[in-house]
Parts: structure tokens; sequence; C-alpha cells
């Protein structure tokens, strides 16, 4: 018996769950209000809802009534290639206070409206930040982000989407309050791993909570006070310092054998960006990047001499794009040059316009804490300071600033873009004729389309004036603005081994004990600087390490390097968006291990798959592997051995036992002429497959060095 709650799995004897302690009590829960209604009858007897019960069913609620058609045609797009996998994500609660005795008040139709209106409101917070509605729940909702779409931020836009509930149900709840009613919501959240299932073409999703996840979840909506919202330290690490937190301290949780740490989520924080989060902690040494830099300084030195120019810095995720930028603008600031930034959250890839603002407050100097008529004056000055003919363009750019002038006319939006645009090419010039410029784009693959374009003005607008434009961002964003004499380009690679051997003592230290510990980061992280942090960051907080940054000493045997939810979701997402077929090769490819060919790709690829030329394109596009030798036969590898990982363990046990069993039988086939060679790899794929027999068979081959090996029949092997 599935708790209707919870999700969590019961004998089919129990009157309550185990999970969340809700009654099963016999009858039919009302789909509105939750009440318990005899078997048989066709309405609520509490709020006059239709019972799902009998032939008296009602409809159920179909998820694509309420979810946007760009996120229905995302999860349909993908969803084969989600189902059955393991997924980091978070877990929203949110309830009604007092539901059964608001509905006593009310009437039935009064309480149907008031429903209608909260779903209404929750649905579209959810949805606001790209999270999905998993079910409603009688007289609350439950959301999951992170899955079906993949998102390297999920807690935080689980944070957000919780307090943007908040701000809208406070307006309703004010209403309501003014006509006798008190109605409130309380949440919980909680982040960790499940199992995504099966998608339906009607959204509906199964999945199954891995380490009472879900559970946590509700658990904290049931102690959280009415109007509040709660996490757990799970999401609390994950937010840290991007919301506002209150600890509540540990409680004792129904199930879990552990006190669990709640923290109040309160607002927003100081934070903005993944880097921000570095800053807090305190940055380390810059090591590596002395090249990048000069070569930054000689770009520089052109665009100052009336040469504008615009540099993308590309690199994979982590590998230290923002840094490098980072360090660069503050040697810019120390010089006097001005420096004006705007930054591209992940979540803000579906809010018009809000790099460009960022942009545009920094270069007129606005406060977070001016009012708005404080801001109409400080735009108006400096813009009709600059340029008498700005007069026309301000109600324009207070509009885009979010204080639009109110004795100013409301006109259409239909001519803004051009507007815009135009506004940009004469701004631009004006404001470096007088000294020099650097506009700062960071993590430009999460832009905007609308920002986008304004961009492409801004990067022509700058040739000419005295304006650097540098933008970084990951490789499988194409800017629409790549080209012309002025673009530069900086690939931005790995750490070499003597930069990440630098790293690693100015992170661990010098101690005896981590020396073993440091080479094994080293190999696993492949270079990558946020990997490393994270990985060092992860070892201190679970206590495998003592002392303090840069002195750092083992307390015990570290038998695993634990891989840090962080760079989970973070590569877990890249991968998903590949498309389906491309990710079923990769994942085919880490079963394969670090090193695979094309051959044996082909034999172990499903039937009737798409060309695979095109699906390895794709992958090596997003620079997740690369080509080690064309001939005879296409080699590749894996280009960091996280990718790997991910790719790997977001299968479920029963997918890798298949795919194992599969690449053994094509090793066995396309080894032919140097089964011995091959022997102890076939023995590790028939051991990883579960097929003891096989495996113990080619274990005493590969011993006895035996090269001509008569391979038995055996059962086919099951395809997926």
């Amino acid at each position: 018996m599935r708790c209707p709650h919870c999700r969590h799995e019961n004998r089919e004897t129990a009157r309550f769950c185990g999970e969340c302690g809700a009654s099963f009590e016999r009858g039919a829960a009302c789909p509105r209000c939750a009440a318990k209604n005899p078997v048989g009858q066709r309405f609520c007897d509490s709020c006059g809802e239709r019972l799902a019960t009998g032939e008296g069913r009602g409809p159920a609620r179909d998820p694509r009534s309420y979810t946007p058609g760009q996120l229905v045609e995302r999860i349909l797009a993908t969803r084969s290639a989600l189902e059955g996998e393991r997924k980091q994500v978070t877990v929203l609660f949110a309830d009604v206070v007092d539901s059964m005795l608001l509905a006593e008040r009310v009437g039935a139709e009064e309480w149907h409206r008031v429903l209608d209106r909260f779903f209404q409101i929750a649905a579209e917070a959810i949805h606001r930040f790209e999270g999905t509605v998993n079910q409603f729940t009688g007289d609350g909702v439950m959301a999951l982000f992170g899955a079906p779409i993949a998102h390297e931020d999920h807690a935080r836009r689980a944070c957000h989407a919780a307090l943007h509930l908040v701000d809208e149900l406070r307006r309703f709840t004010g209403a309501l309050r003014a006509r006798g009613l008190e109605f409130s919501v309380r949440m919980g959240l909680n982040s960790g791993e499940v199992v995504v299932g099966k998608i339906g073409d009607d959204l509906r999703m199964d999945y199954t909570a891995q380490g009472h996840c879900v559970g946590l979840a509700a658990r904290m909506q049931q102690v959280a006070a009415p109007g509040s919202v709660y996490l757990t330290e799970h999401t609390a690490r994950l937010v840290e310092g991007f919301f506002t937190l209150h600890d509540q301290g540990a409680r004792a949780m129904k199930g879990v054998s552990a006190p669990v740490r709640v923290f109040e989520l309160q607002g927003i924080g100081p934070l903005r960006a993944r880097l921000d989060a570095s800053g807090l902690r305190g940055f380390s040494r810059l090591v590596g990047r002395g090249g990048e830099l000069a070569w930054l300084d000689h770009v520089l030195a052109r665009a100052t001499e009336s040469d504008g120019q615009v540099v993308g810095v590309v690199g994979d995720a982590g590998v230290g794009k923002s840094r490098l930028c980072l360090e660069f603008v503050s040697r810019c600031r120390a010089q006097g040059i001005a420096v004006h930034e705007a930054h591209c959250p992940a979540h803000g890839s579906t809010v018009p316009m809000l790099p460009i603002r960022d942009l545009l407050r920094s270069y007129l100097a606005l406060g977070d804490g001016d009012s708005a008529e404080a801001v109409r004056c400080k735009v108006s000055d400096q813009l009709l300071g600059l340029d008498p003919n700005f007069r026309e363009a301000l109600p324009l750019v207070l509009d885009l600033l979010g204080v639009p002038d109110p004795d100013t006319p409301d006109t259409s939006r239909a001519s803004s873009g051009e507007r815009l645009a135009a506004f940009v090419r004469r701004f631009v010039p004006l404001r470096s004729a007088n000294e020099p410029v650097v506009l700062l784009i960071d993590d430009a693959h999460w832009i905007d389309p609308a920002s986008e374009e304004l961009v492409r003005e801004l990067a022509a607008a700058v040739h000419g004036t005295r304006t650097l434009l540098l933008a970084n961002f990951r490789p499988e964003y194409r800017p629409a603005w790549l080209g012309g004499s002025h673009y530069h380009q900086l690939p931005l690679s790995p750490l070499g081994p003597e930069a990440t051997r630098e790293l690693l003592h100015e992170l661990l230290g010098s101690d005896s004990s981590v020396g073993d510990l440091s080479g094994r980061i080293r190999e696993r992280t492949g270079g990558n600087p946020f990997f490393i942090e994270e990985v060092v960051q992860a070892l201190a907080a679970s206590g495998s390490l003592a002392g303090e940054r840069g002195a750092y000493r083992l307390t015990g045997p570290v038998d695993t390097l634990a891989l840090p939810a962080t760079v989970q979701s973070l590569l877990a997402a890249r991968i998903d968006r590949l498309g389906e077929q491309a990710k079923h090769v990769l994942q085919a490819a880490a079963v394969m291990g670090m090193q695979f060919d094309e051959p044996l790709l082909e034999e172990v690829g499903r039937p009737g798959a798409p060309d695979l030329d095109t699906a390895l394109g794709r992958i090596r596009e997003a620079e997740f592997i690369y080509l080690v030798t064309p001939y005879p036969q296409p080699q590749y590898a894996f280009k960091h051995p996280l990718t790997r990982e991910v790719a790997y363990h977001s299968l479920l046990g029963d997918q890798r036992a298949r795919l194992h069993a599969m690449v053994a039988a094509a090793l066995e086939k396309l080894r032919a002429d140097r089964l011995g060679q091959y022997a102890s790899l076939i023995a590790h794929h028939w051991e990883a497959s579960g097929m003891r027999y096989e495996a113990t068979r080619w274990q005493r081959r590969a011993a006895l060095q035996v090269s001509n090996i008569k391979v038995k029949s055996r059962r086919r092997v099951p395809t997926p």
C-alpha cells in the first residue's frame, strides 16, 4: 500500500503510514479537502467535491492542464532518457494549515474556489523556476526540482519558488483575512536522490524515494510553522549564502534514526553566483592561469586605445572561467578602469532582460536600496547629462529597470527591442568617450533570448570605442555575437599536473597524512579546480579532514572519495541536455570504461538506433569525450573521470548489469583473435553483470594467460 501523502510503501494491512503517520482509514479521500468519506459516496460530505470512487469517479487532474506548454515539450522530448534513472532533486511540499476546520467554516463552493486559487498560485510559482508538480495531496501540492527536467541548481530553484509562493500567497491570504478566513500554508523542502520511473503521455511520473528524500520533505512541511518554509540540512548546505536561513536546531523525526537539523527559509541572501559561495569560504590562490591573464591584459591594452574588443572565455563547467574573469576585473579596478558586471543565473534563463537590467544598474550606479523615485532621478540626470536626445528613450529605460514613470502613458512593447537596441548603440560609445570600460557577462550560457539579442548589439557597438566586452560560457553555447575582427576566443583547459599539485597543496597543506590523498584527488578530478575544491570541502564537512584549509590532517583512512552533490547535479544536468540518443550512447560508453572504441559501441548499441556518428558528434561537441586515435578504429576517452562516474551511476543496477553483459559478449565477439589479452576485462564485465559462472571461467583463463579460449554457448544476453 503506497501512502498518498509521502509515497512510502507500506504493508497491505497497515492502518497508518510507517513513514509519515498518515491514516489509511477506509473510505475515499476527498481530492480537495482530504476528508475521509464512506465507501460508495459520490460527493465529499465536507466540501461537496466529486469523489474518485466507483462509477462516480471524476476525471483525474491532468498534469498537462496546469503545466506550461514549453515544459510539457521538454519533459516529453526527453522522458525515455530519464525513465529509470537516479536523480539528485529537491522535493517541495506545500500544505494548507487546518484545512478541515476551514472547510467547515465556508460553503462547499467557496472552499472549492479558495483551493483552486491556491493550487493555481502554487503551480505558477513552481513552474516559474522549472519545477514540476508531481501530485496534488488533497489540500496541498508536492513538486520536484531536478526531475524530470534536470537542473544543477535544483535546491536554489526550489527555494526561489517557495519564497515566490510565500509572496504571492501573502496578497491572497490578505484578501481572505479581510473576509474573516485565516488561510495559511506551510512548506517543507529536502534534497537527495530519487529514482525516476515511468513518465506517461499525461506527464504523470512514478518514482521511488531513496534515503527518505521524499519522506523528510514531508516531515519538514509537517513541523513547519504556519506561513513558514522549513529546510533540512541537506538542502541548507546547497543554498547556504544564496538565501537567509535561521537555524532551528536538531529535531527528532519519526522514522529517522538520528535527529535532523532544521532551518527556516527567510529570504534572499547576499550571494548571486556559485563563485560568490567560494568567496564566502575564502578564495584559494589562483594557480596556473598566468598566461591567460597576460593575454587578457594585452587585449585590454588594445581596447583602451579606442579599438574596442570582445573576448569569449570558453571552458567546461568548473574549469575556472568565472574565477579567471574575477581576477582580471579586480586587476582592472585596481588600475582605475570602470568595470560593470552582469551575472546570468541558471534560473534566470526564463526571465527576460535580467542580465541587461543588472548591467544597466551597474552602468548608472544604482544601489539596491534606492527608492523608485531616487532611481528615476539618477537615471534622468545621467542620461540627459550624457545626451539631451536620450529624453525620448528615458521611459523605455525606466521601464526596463522596473520603475516606470507614472506620468508617462504606457506604450506598446511591440517595438521595445528595436528601441533598446538603438539606445545601446548610442549609449555605449558615449559612456566610453572619456574613460575605458570593461563589461563582464558571467555564465553567458544561461542568458535569456531577449538579453542575447541586446548583447549582440552591444558587441557591435564596442567596435571603435574604449570598451572591452568580456563574457564566459561553456562549450555547448554558441553566442549570436561570435565573429568579427575584434572578437577573440580564449579556451580554458583544466589545470596541468604541476598547477593541480600546487592547488592541492594550497588546500590540503603539507601534513604527511594527506600525501596519498592528494594523489587520489588529483587523479579523480582531472585538474578541474571546482571539482578539486568541492571534494576537499566534502571531506572536511564529513570529518575525514581535521584542521583548517591549508593545514588539514587526515583523521582516518578514506576508502572512497564521495562524489559531492554539487558536482553530481552539475554533470547530470549537462548530460541530460545531450538529448536521448546521445545520452544513451554516453551511458553505454561509461559502462565500457574510461576508454572505448567505436566498433564496440556499435555492437552494444540499441537495434534500430539513429546514426551513432551523430550521437558521438554531439557528445564530442559538448566536450565529454575526445578522439584518442582515428585509425584503424576510432578510439575515444572520457575527458573527465567524474563525467564517466556520473553517467555510470545514473543507471539503475539492472540496467548496468544488462549493459555489462552486452559489453562482455561484444568483447568475446570482436576480440576473438586476442581473447587472452582481454580475458581479465571480459571477466570484469561478466562479474559486474552478475553472471558469476562466466566471470569465474574468464578469471581462470586470465590467470592462466591462455590465448585460445573456446567461447561456449550461453543464454542470449537480453537487450534493453
